[in-house]
This record gives C-alpha cells, sequence and structure tokens, in this order.
C-alpha cells in the first residue's frame, strides 16, 4: 500500500476560499485522494507537526474536523527523533522553514508521497530531497490516474 504524506496546506484546501479555479481544482484532488484513503487504497501518514500546526487553526470547525481526519484516516508510526531532529535542522539550513522541514524529513523517514499546495515547497523539496517524490494533489491523482 502507498503511503501519503499530506502536508497542512494540503489539508487545508477544501476549507479554502473556492472562487478561485485552481483552489477547487486542488480540492476536489484532496477529496479524491481522501476518498481513496477512505477505501483503504492508499494510507495516510501524519506527525506530530500536523497536529501542532493544525491546533493552531483559529476556525473551530475546521481545526476539529482535520484533527478528526487524522484520528480516523491517519496513523503515526513509530519514528526516530533524533533522525528527524537532525534532518528537520539540515533543511532548515537550506531555507526551508520549519513546520515545512520537519514535514519534509518525517514524510523521508516514513518513505511517503510527499503532497503540498506550496508550489515553492514543492519546487525546494525535489531540489533537496531525492529520497522522495514531492507533488501536488493533481499531479498525484494524475500520477496514480484517480477520477
Amino acid at each position: 500500500m502507498k503511503k501519503i504524506y499530506l502536508d497542512v496546506c494540503s489539508l487545508c484546501r477544501p476549507f479554502d476560499d473556492q472562487t478561485y479555479a485552481r483552489i477547487r481544482i486542488e480540492t476536489e484532488a484532496v477529496n479524491l485522494i481522501l476518498s481513496n484513503i477512505r477505501l483503504g487504497k492508499y494510507k495516510l501518514l501524519n506527525s506530530p507537526v500536523h497536529i501542532k500546526e493544525i491546533d493552531a487553526i483559529t476556525d473551530d470547525f475546521e481545526r476539529l474536523e482535520l484533527l478528526k481526519l487524522l484520528q480516523i484516516y491517519g496513523t503515526t508510526p513509530k519514528y526516530n527523533s533524533d533522525f528527524l531532529r537532525s534532518r528537520t535542522e539540515e533543511l532548515i539550513s537550506k531555507s526551508f522553514g520549519i513546520a515545512d522541514a520537519a514535514h519534509i524529513a518525517f514524510s523521508e523517514y516514513f518513505e511517503a508521497y510527499f503532497i503540498s499546495c506550496d508550489d515553492k515547497l514543492i519546487k525546494k523539496c525535489k531540489k533537496h530531497s531525492k529520497s522522495i517524490e514531492c507533488m501536488n494533489p493533481i499531479a498525484f491523482c494524475e500520477m496514480e490516474n484517480l477520477k
């Protein structure tokens, strides 16, 4: 079963302003990925970074929905904190933000597809992480031929 690591930007896409075409299309892609996770086709991995970021969301409905989603469908495998801390620091030294660096480090550690709606982050991820595939939700759906 393929492992997927959706960053919080992607998880929040359905709650963003849907008047923009790109956001609507990315929302559909995220929902398609999530529906396939619910069907057991993919395994959704999450980390403490997800919880920390989601806890900071001020909209109560959005925050609770995302936490529920991760609780029901996500899993946090055991991990090596020292490795993750070291890799996160290495990525920070390459101009990644703290949360982005930690998300990528977890995705690498779990050997999962890293999916984000942040174009700049995906570009940096592709440059600095050769061990995982980084892409936006639309590209993942196209690659997997999800319909």
